[in-house]
């Protein structure tokens, strides 16, 4: 294996060693929030704009998951596919430094006071985010921010409320990106690459799942869990996905 190769391996097992040695109790915090909340009922909100969308859809519907979670995905903010042209990236950018379209997307939802906000942001500073969390908990919700402490302390706030998503939501856990998110530096290149706040989200969002899922369990209310055929069978795997999906919508008819 290369060094720089190597270089961004090490980084992603520094970001799982720091995520186990600093953020287990805001990750077991979320899970008990969210695990109430879904036993009453309610609905956890997820939320991510561009790249922070893929813990977005890390969290519900794929194998290994279960209803209960509500994933918000704006294709203005999120489809990257493009790059230019029409639906390109500068548009994407724009919106997404657009103050009121946090508001105007969760006018989409009747939210309710049970329900949990969860919002993914790396920086922590772009606009539609924090409004997105502000929105939340003005309507009363708990609010969970995911980001990079690091990144988001050191830059400076875009939202007009000259806030981030640290300082606007009632649990913050740290996603262990570094600055800038890119972790290796090339000889010779003068900017480094190999970003690594996905490993951190898909191991907030999984872990904080499965613990979920540990405490829906032991309150007598065991999850409909997406599961593979080659593990129940063929006939076993199709009946837990209809029954996931249509408790997914019995839960988010009420919206």
């Amino acid at each position: 294996m290369s060094a720089v190769a190597a270089a961004y391996f090490a980084g992603a097992r520094d970001i799982l060693d720091r995520l186990a040695a600093t953020q287990m109790f805001a990750i077991e915090e979320a899970a008990q929030r969210c695990a109430a909340c879904i036993s009453s009922g309610g609905l956890v909100h997820v939320f991510g704009s561009g790249h922070s969308r893929m813990a977005v859809e890390e969290i519900w519907p794929r194998y290994g998951s279960f209803p209960g979670f509500h994933t918000i995905v704006e294709l203005a903010l999120t489809f990257h596919n493009q790059v230019v042209g029409a639906n390109g990236q500068r548009q994407a950018m724009f919106v997404e430094g657009t103050s009121g379209f946090a508001k105007a997307v969760l006018r989409n939802f009747r939210v309710d006071r049970r329900d949990v906000m969860m919002v993914f942001s790396t920086s922590g500073t772009n606009v539609v985010p924090v409004e997105m969390a502000e929105e939340a908990r003005t309507a009363g919700l708990f609010t969970i921010g995911v980001m990079s402490f690091a990144h988001c302390r050191q830059a400076p706030p875009k939202a007009p409320s000259g806030r981030k998503l640290l300082e606007v939501v009632d649990l913050a856990i740290d996603n262990c990106a570094v600055v800038g998110d890119a972790m290796v530096a090339i000889p010779g290149l003068r900017y480094p690459v190999g970003p690594g706040s996905t490993i951190g989200n898909t191991l907030i969002a999984n872990a904080m799942k499965c613990r979920v899922a540990e405490l829906l369990t032991a309150r007598g209310q065991p999850p409909y869990v997406l599961t593979s055929s080659l593990i129940v069978g063929a006939e076993e795997s199709a009946r837990v996905f209809d029954l996931a999906y249509d408790d997914h919508r019995e839960r988010v008819s009420r919206l």
